[in-house]
């Protein structure tokens, strides 16, 4: 009785803060740092593997949040680089349980997928599910999510500039004329995320209060919110107490 209560409250209190919500100050691009699968596993007396697949499971329904509040682009950091270090008894079935989600965005129909990482770095299987999704997606006119898998922030910028160089070498540019043409846009065209907008807001969960290497180049000017809240138990309500707070907040782009 007592959880039917406050579960009513909860929602009540997230129907009052989404209708003094300003459509016109939320954030276009949300980054989520997607945090405590495994804590969240432990505290309930699951498995790893459990805590990752209810994890996965947050995401459609956040998704469906951000369509409310007419979100434009949402970055879900789904996989690191640095995750590849992790035993082969997790890391093998968070792979199938990712390969599910891309699988299951692409199926969904309401939103473009598109993959941010490096894309050699993951199984085949994966790839060809990433290429499909991407594919069966271009056409759809809604929320462009970007899914970070095998993904870090400084091997973006060095896969950039990799880009940047052979682009030029390519089109036959001199190496003196690109040092001189080189800029902050340049490089930035060469990011995984090419011309999209960089995020204004970054969402973190569990409680931790760093970035972990997401998005380095893009988040110079970004807003960021950390919830303590782990990321399986992530409500509607955190979402919105997010929202509201980047709304209150005056954005100085490093002024």
């Amino acid at each position: 009785m007592r959880d039917k209560l406050r579960g009513l409250l909860v929602r009540l209190y997230a129907r009052r803060v989404e209708g003094h919500l300003d459509h016109a100050q939320v954030p276009k691009h949300i980054g989520v740092i997607m945090d405590g699968n495994r804590r969240w596993a432990k505290a309930s007396g699951s498995s790893t593997v459990h805590g990752h697949r209810a994890g996965a499971e947050k995401i459609e329904e956040f998704l469906g949040w951000c369509s409310e509040t007419d979100v434009e682009v949402v970055t879900l950091w789904l996989l690191s680089t640095d995750n590849f270090d992790r035993p082969q008894e997790e890391l093998v079935p968070l792979l199938g349980i990712i390969e599910d989600v891309v699988r299951t965005l692409a199926a969904d129909g309401r939103w473009r997928v598109h993959h941010v990482g490096t894309l050699d770095l993951l199984p085949a299987q994966m790839q060809t599910a990433l290429k499909e999704a991407q594919e069966a997606t271009a056409h759809i006119d809604g929320i462009t999510v970007n899914v970070a898998i095998g993904y870090g922030g400084r091997q973006e910028i060095a896969d950039a500039v990799r880009s940047m160089l052979l682009d030029a070498h390519d089109k036959g540019v001199p190496m003196e004329d690109l040092a001189e043409s080189v800029d902050i846009d340049m490089i930035g065209r060469h990011l995984y995320t090419g011309a999209q907008p960089d995020p204004d807001l970054v969402i973190r969960t569990s409680g931790e209060q760093r970035l972990s290497g997401f998005m380095l180049w893009q988040t110079a000017h970004s807003e960021y919110y950390f919830c303590e809240v782990f990321w399986p138990a992530f409500r509607k309500v955190d979402f919105l107490r997010a929202l509201r707070d980047y709304a209150a907040r005056h954005r100085r782009y490093g002024g």
